[in-house]
């Protein structure tokens, strides 16, 4: 009985931790967190674009018919996007619900330990996946801007950056999820009715503030801006060296990609928050 107290001890510390881990979760998203949280994701997005730009368009990488992969139908790009979404499924992170997989048919189950993420999200929040827009504007829209026409060859290494930075910026989309459910808490009586109605321009318009649309993207220009300057140890040249992203991609990646996506998500999310 002297050996088995210490070990009740421990087994109630660790429940408690874990206790207090979640609850810190659930206390963690507010207004004022959601909104620290997707500017710093746009650092993350911006240092991607930096790493994409570095490559010039190597179309090959998108080519159905280049890569033959035996046993496998498709581009390089969804080759490793398919493959390196299976090895993340099994290390958890899609357990994360801040993740959401561009490829979610067939992943694995994780096979390591589950970690007890906050239950903040509606439950319908696990349904709403728009990664296959996400794909669609950054093959169609954004690469046109941010690579330079050219091939170097670099196809494998080419689809790595793709592929980091679609999750950056999907992670950014979706976690509109959250921003939403935090302004719904905030005022519930706003949107009750407008859920009800499904009226989707009505909660459109409703999360629109075409101010801080613009503030957002002053700043990731701004931010591209001095992210992408090459630095020097001669004080002569700062200024006068090429950047390595045009400033205006950063904007135009969120003015007509990033933002409007954002918004679609808040609005499929509240229109199931009353289920």
């Amino acid at each position: 009985m002297m050996h088995r107290f210490p070990l009740v001890i421990l087994v109630l510390t660790i429940c408690a931790v874990r206790c207090r881990m979640a609850k810190a979760e659930e206390t963690v998203y507010t207004l004022t967190s959601v909104r620290e949280n997707l500017i710093r994701q746009e650092d993350t997005i911006i240092y991607g674009l930096i790493e994409r730009a570095k490559f010039p368009s190597n179309s090959h990488t998108y080519d159905e018919k280049y890569a033959q992969i035996p046993g496998f139908s498709g581009s390089l790009v969804e080759f490793v996007v398919k493959n390196t979404e299976d090895i993340q499924a099994k290390a958890g992170r899609y357990t994360n619900p801040e993740e959401n997989p561009f490829f979610p048919e067939n992943l694995p189950p994780s096979s390591v330990p589950s970690y007890p993420f906050s239950q903040f999200l509606h439950p319908g929040a696990a349904s709403i996946n728009i990664n296959k827009s996400i794909w669609k504007m950054y093959l169609k829209d954004l690469l046109p801007l941010l690579a330079t026409p050219g091939d170097d060859g670099n196809y494998a290494q080419t689809a790595a950056t793709d592929l980091s930075l679609m999750q950056a910026i999907s992670r950014r989309i979706h976690y509109g999820k959250f921003v939403a459910e935090v302004k719904f808490r905030d005022a519930p009586k706003d949107y009750e009715p407008l859920i009800r109605a499904k009226d989707r321009e009505g909660l459109m318009k409703l999360l629109t503030f075409a101010s801080v649309e613009e503030t957002v993207r002053k700043r990731v220009e701004k931010k591209a801006t001095v992210f992408g300057q090459e630095v020097s140890l001669d004080s002569d040249n700062d200024g006068n060296q090429k950047s390595k992203l045009t400033p205006s991609v950063a904007s135009s990646l969120y003015k007509n990609g990033v933002i409007p996506l954002t918004k679609e998500v808040q609005v499929e999310y509240l229109l199931r928050r009353l289920d």
